[in-house]
């Protein structure tokens, strides 16, 4: 069903990474829940109103401010379409992660409001009605809302999109929700046990969560979380590729949207090479990453002394050397300054940020043991750092 609207609705439904096809994919994800939303918030409404369900209403009222959710998708996947401008030089992309906290606190507002009208329920209990009618209707609901989770999952897998992945989970929650109250009908018909308020209280209670770990999800994305391992190594692995690269550090990946990167890096090559030679290098790579990624990268060019055998020799034994102290951590930027009375031995520690040994204990580590070198006069000109 999913691929059927994609082709029907999608033009090049597979080229996920056109904001174009990503904007159609959020559109066609707003309109299809607007109206399956709208559909179950009637049918639930007027069935919870006409036998005196509190939690079949409620369970409408949720459907009904889903609606409100969908067309906040629909509304912000137009808007984080916009190209820069001069206010927005990086794009209007995180509205998307805007719109996916008030979709997290629309949700927080009904788990709210449904607590307080099912607590008033079971203090000031009302006689129900049961009828197959009801069930048919929370029934339709269930599969209605297991679908539609499926469909937003896998439509926000598809495009990286973290508000279709909170509609996604809203609708899991929904479907939830609603079966707590089907089984509470059930259990008030046969058993004579008034469940109503009860029931209303824990579907309250589920969409809340939901609500809380959307918002914890939002926050995360604004905040600025650590980029994926796999980017990382795709980053990597694409500058590495290059021959006249020798080693690559301080990697850093900001994210203003689903699919938009922009990075920079440290990238070391030949010091014995001319300037311009290198340059013309560091600028192929980074129109690669123009072209043919999704990652605008800008790279600061380390010289390094590729061919002294003295300075391979002495970066061997102090990289091994920081690897004895922690096996997580890299030295990048080695250089030698030899001197009348001393040799300073001048380079970086990159320190993993879930590493157990703390800055300050590996600095001075590194600056002991090289002190201890008993073969000269030895220091550390040591800058010690977290980098992923």
């Amino acid at each position: 069903m999913t691929k059927l609207l994609l082709k029907l609705f999608v033009k090049n439904h597979k080229d996920v990474a056109n904001d174009q096809v990503r904007e159609s994919y959020g559109k066609l994800s707003g309109i299809v829940g607007i109206l399956l939303n709208l559909l179950l918030a009637v049918g639930k409404i007027v069935v919870g109103v006409l036998f005196g369900l509190i939690s079949v209403t409620a369970d409408g009222l949720n459907n009904l401010t889903d609606c409100g959710s969908n067309a906040v998708s629909l509304i912000s996947f137009k808007l984080s379409n916009k190209p820069a401008d001069k206010e927005h030089p990086y794009g209007h992309a995180r509205i998307e992660y805007v719109a996916s906290m008030i979709v997290a606190f629309i949700i927080l507002m009904v788990a709210f409001e449904l607590a307080v009208e099912s607590v008033n329920k079971i203090f000031n209990p009302k006689p129900m009605e049961f009828s197959w009618a009801i069930v048919a209707v929370l029934a339709v609901s269930i599969l209605a809302k297991l679908w539609l989770f499926a469909f937003n999952r896998k439509l926000g897998n598809t495009i990286g999109s973290t508000l279709l992945k909170a509609t996604a989970t809203d609708s899991l929650s929904d479907s939830i929700a609603t079966t707590v109250v089907l089984i509470s009908v059930i259990v008030a018909n046969y058993f004579k046990i008034a469940l109503d308020g009860y029931m209303g209280c824990l579907v309250a209670v589920v969409i809340a969560i939901a609500g809380i770990n959307v918002l914890k999800d939002t926050m995360n994305d604004l905040l600025g979380k650590s980029p994926e391992p796999e980017l990382i190594k795709q980053i990597h692995d694409r500058i590495m590729s290059y021959r006249e690269v020798y080693g690559v550090h301080d990697l850093a990946v900001h994210n203003y949207g689903a699919n938009k990167y922009f990075a920079s890096v440290h990238v070391e090559v030949d010091a014995d090479v001319p300037v311009m030679e290198s340059h013309d290098v560091i600028d192929l790579i980074e129109r690669d990453f123009a072209q043919n990624t999704n990652v605008e990268l800008v790279i600061h060019l380390d010289p390094i002394a590729v061919n002294d055998p003295e300075t391979k020799v002495f970066r061997a034994r102090v990289e091994q050397m920081v690897k004895s102290i922690d096996a997580t951590c890299n030295i990048h930027d080695f250089r030698m300054v030899k001197g009348v009375t001393h040799t300073n031995l001048i380079f970086d520690v990159a320190v993993p940020y879930d590493c157990k040994t703390s800055l300050l204990d590996v600095k001075q580590q590194v600056e002991d043991q090289v002190r201890s070198w008993e073969d000269g006069d030895f220091y550390a000109v040591v800058m010690v750092e977290n980098q992923l």
